[in-house]
Order: C-alpha cells, then sequence, then structure tokens
C-alpha cells in the first residue's frame, strides 16, 4: 500500500476514533480506549461506501447501509471485548430486543444520524485533505432525464 494511502486511512481512522470517544463521552459521560479502534473502523468503513458504490445510491440506502455496518462492527467487537474478554465495555441486556447484551434496536436507530454524519465528514474530508471527488448526493429530490 503506497505511504499515502496509509496516511490517509490513518488520519481517518484516528479522526473516527477520536469522534467516537466524543460522542461516547457526551452521550454516557465515559468511554474505553477500544471505542478508539472501533469508532476509526466504523469511520473508514462508512467512508467506503462512496468509494465502492455508486455516488447515485440513495443517501437513505447509503444511511442504512452505514447503520448496518456500524451495528454489525459493534456486534463483533462486543463479543470480542465483552464476551470473550471479559471487559465489560458495555451491556445492552437490560435493553428491550438486544442480541446477547451487545446491540439492540434502540441503538441500531441511533447508528442511523451517526452514520449520515460520518459519510457526509468523510466524504468532504476526502475531498479536502486529499483532492478525492467532490461530494453530490441523491437525496430523493431531483429526477433523472432517461437518457436518449
Amino acid at each position: 500500500m503506497p505511504h499515502r494511502k496509509v496516511d490517509k486511512y490513518v488520519a481517518l481512522l484516528a479522526t473516527g476514533g477520536l469522534l467516537y470517544i466524543i460522542l461516547e463521552m457526551a452521550w454516557r459521560g465515559r468511554s474505553h480506549w477500544t471505542m478508539f479502534f472501533l469508532g476509526g473502523i466504523c469511520f473508514i468503513n462508512l467512508g467506503l461506501i462512496n468509494e465502492v458504490l455508486p455516488w447515485d445510491m440513495p443517501l437513505w440506502q447509503q444511511i442504512l447501509s452505514g447503520a448496518c455496518i456500524v451495528t454489525a462492527l459493534e456486534f463483533l467487537t462486543g463479543c470480542i471485548v465483552n464476551l470473550w474478554l471479559g471487559w465489560g465495555v458495555w451491556d445492552y441486556s437490560g435493553l428491550p430486543g438486544n442480541v446477547l447484551g451487545q446491540i439492540c434496536p434502540q441503538y441500531c436507530l441511533l447508528w442511523l444520524p451517526v452514520s449520515l454524519a460520518g459519510i457526509v465528514l468523510d466524504d468532504w474530508l476526502r475531498y479536502r485533505w486529499w483532492g478525492e471527488e467532490r461530494p453530490r448526493y441523491n437525496v430523493g429530490i431531483t429526477r433523472r432525464r432517461p437518457n436518449g
């Protein structure tokens, strides 16, 4: 992997990690060092939505995809840090609909606006910091003209 690409992903990981820690501190009043890495990995994955899928994918589908990605990563991380290692970073077992105490519907819904913010921030950072494509979104307001 070229040096510039490594630098980009380290910067994106750090940005997402710091923002996730700040979000957790504001929401719960505490965090854990593992959440820096979870947040960074989530942020990178949210950014990859527009790198892998076409820009004209409706924004609501990007947000839903992002929330599913974050939920899956939260579940995987919870299984490792909480169930396997026993660190007790979080426990949703008291919330209705939880899965093994690691994810629950309430937080899945919270990941929707968080995903929107992460997708948009990543796109603009890539544009401003690395000169990548200027962000544009299909918000469903305009209609495409048929070709021909």
